[in-house]
């Protein structure tokens, strides 16, 4: 560096801790040297959340929250929304990018929990690692869900309409608290601001902290590896992990080719199929919303499917309250239920690698009807459909109820002191 810059970095440094920032957090953060492909999925989901808040504050200068109807009949959020597809520069390459990011913020936060499932990422001492991952995730099913109500399609409206009076299940209260989440009696204008607010807002001032707590907390015990290995434990002279290597610049680069593969997915979604078959953007939201006429069948879009599946499951009333009260009980529990993760696994060992056949079978059936589930959930109900509905609501939360058992009698192979590459 030269002297002007050094003397223009020092004098930052006494006022702000950039410096020690850039140090703690990257050049000086010693990361294990085994990361391997599913630890892209942490920063190519920072990555997004990036997409999503800059194409957002684009999108938010042309639409307009405006239930009523304009001078052609057509609901001005609607038009808004095709006033950006069709009428700004570059408009329809904006809304694309953020309604593949939505799915695309899924997509890989779906993995990246999954990562994190499979080597024991959750286990001491990162149980609070964990919980802001897991108040993350609500965060954004949050995020997503008011913001697709924001286009006021046919789909938008309904399936607002049909999530919102799920809550005037709770007794007592519920039908006082579907008129304050919505701001009136039905979805309206009203709710559409609402929404509009909460989603450009609110929500993401959330989100945005918890990452960064969840990035704190993390820098914090460190990085968990595939053998589950705590690299602090074996330090060199220097006081360096021994199997650790600084996170810049050797992560950084490796990250940049997931960016790089990542990137070209997103762009062939985005140039060529935006969207997805129906599933990123339903072909019913291309309607303008219309109070007086239902769709054939109402469902949320994929990412919320599973648990959508599971809260359809529930077809039986119980100790005299409603089947859907307790659909919407087993359809929160079904998120809330994995923050429990860090107290649930009594396995001595964190990663797939050394746990025992048991526990990778039992793992492997709740994935496969997790995917069920969310298939299930883009159908219409049918007898035969609700009972395999039930039968993998009950795998899902048989997964998480009996890992107590399960993983404490698993027969697992003993962990290396030193990670293996």
């Amino acid at each position: 560096m030269t002297t002007k810059s050094q003397a223009v970095l020092d004098w930052i440094d006494e006022r702000f801790p950039l410096t020690s920032t850039i140090k703690g957090h990257l050049t000086e953060y010693y990361a294990p040297k085994n990361f391997n492909f599913w630890y892209f999925f942490g920063s190519l989901a920072l990555l997004v959340l990036v997409i999503q808040i800059v194409t957002g504050i684009f999108l938010v200068m042309h639409y307009k929250p405006d239930a009523s109807l304009n001078a052609a009949g057509v609901p001005v959020a609607f038009a808004s929304v095709e006033y950006i597809m069709r009428d700004v520069p570059g408009g329809w390459l904006i809304r694309y990018m953020h309604s593949t990011g939505a799915s695309a913020f899924f997509i890989v936060v779906y993995l990246h929990m999954f990562r994190g499932l499979i080597y024991g990422s959750y286990r001491k001492p990162r149980e609070l690692i964990w919980i802001f991952g897991t108040l993350i995730f609500l965060a954004l099913m949050a995020e997503a869900f008011m913001g697709y109500l924001l286009p006021w399609g046919q789909m938008s409206f309904w399936g607002a309409q049909v999530i919102v009076n799920l809550f005037s299940a709770i007794p007592v209260i519920g039908p006082d608290l579907s008129v304050v989440i919505r701001g009136d009696f039905v979805v309206s204008d009203a709710t559409l601001n609402r929404f509009f607010s909460f989603h450009v807002i609110a929500v993401p001032l959330i989100l945005i902290g918890l990452v960064a707590a969840h990035i704190v907390a993390l820098h914090e015990v460190g990085s968990n590896n595939p053998d589950g290995v705590e690299i602090k434990k074996k330090k060199g002279a220097d006081g360096h992990p021994l199997d650790g290597i600084p996170f810049h610049p050797y992560y950084t680069v490796k990250d940049i080719v997931g960016v790089v593969g990542f990137l070209i997915v997103f762009s062939l979604i985005v140039f060529f199929a935006p969207e997805g078959g129906g599933y990123f953007l339903e072909f019913n939201n291309f309607i303008p919303a219309d109070p007086l006429k239902t769709p054939p069948h109402i469902a949320p879009v994929w990412y919320f499917t599973p648990f959508y599946s599971i809260l359809r499951a529930v077809t039986y009333p119980l100790f005299g309250i409603d089947a859907k009260f307790w659909g919407v009980v087993a359809m929160g529990a079904a998120v809330v239920i994995i923050a429990f993760l860090p107290w649930l696994d009594r396995s001595p060992v964190k990663s797939i690698r050394y746990k025992g056949g048991l526990y990778k079978a039992i793992l492997a059936v709740f994935i496969v009807s997790f995917f069920i589930l969310g298939y299930l959930g883009v159908l219409p109900p049918t007898p035969g459909r609700t009972i395999v509905s039930q039968i993998c609501s009950v795998i899902y939360f048989g997964f998480f109820l009996l890992m107590p058992w399960y993983s404490k009698i698993d027969k697992c192979k003993p962990v290396p002191d030193r990670v293996t590459g």
